[in-house]
């Protein structure tokens, strides 16, 4: 299921939802759904789960584990959710211009994606529960949810299209739309972890580093177009 994901990413329309948030004459910065899905899914999605949720759960029940999943996947949302309207109403309030919103896109995909390449170990959670010691439901929420699933350059990412979609309802259900779907895979991703980690564990490592490196090259295309629409 997991190795589906480039092709959701292929199929999913090109709309565009970057629009102004501060007028109709600011200049447009198309990224369009597809796009947004890369850029999310190394931040938010199921790879970097898997080996820190079977560290936590691995030798419990399969109903704990998916207790544990639950939880963990809606302490996420709820976090995404007020962290994107908070964020938003921040930047808008400071009238963050539209070529610098998207620059600040740009460059947390490429940093996440060059993380993504030179760094395939996932280090594994503090908080870790003592051998034959069933694990706390607390976990669920740190590190689990955060911030293993909801990372800081996730949020941060989620905050920037949240603002470029800002007034535009069509645009902002997209980005809600792509970030639940993510969501979604995660907690599948958590129900079958031992079943993926088992069967396609190694090919997960190499479609890390393909989208890593598909993602920084379109993190820089995005830096270079911003540049090219401010005026200095």
């Amino acid at each position: 299921m997991i190795l589906l994901i480039p092709i959701l990413a292929i199929v999913l329309p090109m709309q565009s939802f970057a629009q102004s948030p501060l007028g109709a004459g600011m200049p447009e910065v198309g990224f369009g759904a597809r796009k947004m899905f890369l850029m999310l899914f190394l931040m938010l999605g199921p790879i970097q789960i898997l080996v820190p949720f079977m560290a936590i759960a691995g030798n419990c029940a399969p109903s704990f584990r998916r207790r544990m999943a639950t939880r963990a996947i809606l302490f996420s949302a709820a976090a995404l959710a007020v962290a994107g309207l908070l964020g938003r109403t921040m930047l808008e309030n400071f009238e963050i211009s539209v070529p610098v919103l998207a620059m600040t896109g740009g460059i947390i995909l490429l940093l996440v994606a060059l993380r993504t390449i030179l760094q395939q170990s996932v280090g594994l959670p503090n908080r870790m529960a003592e051998p034959g010691q069933t694990p706390d439901l607390g976990l669920a929420l740190t590190p689990l949810a955060f911030p293993t699933i909801v990372t800081p350059y996730g949020i941060a990412a989620v905050i920037v299209f949240a603002t470029l979609a800002s007034g535009r309802q069509a645009e902002g259900l997209t980005v809600t739309a792509i970030v639940l779907l993510i969501l979604a895979l995660d907690w599948v991703a958590m129900i079958f972890a031992e079943t993926i980690l088992r069967w396609i564990g190694t090919a997960l490592q190499v479609l890390a580093v393909v989208l890593g490196v598909t993602q920084a090259a379109l993190g820089l295309q995005i830096i270079l177009h911003s540049l090219s629409m401010i005026t200095w």
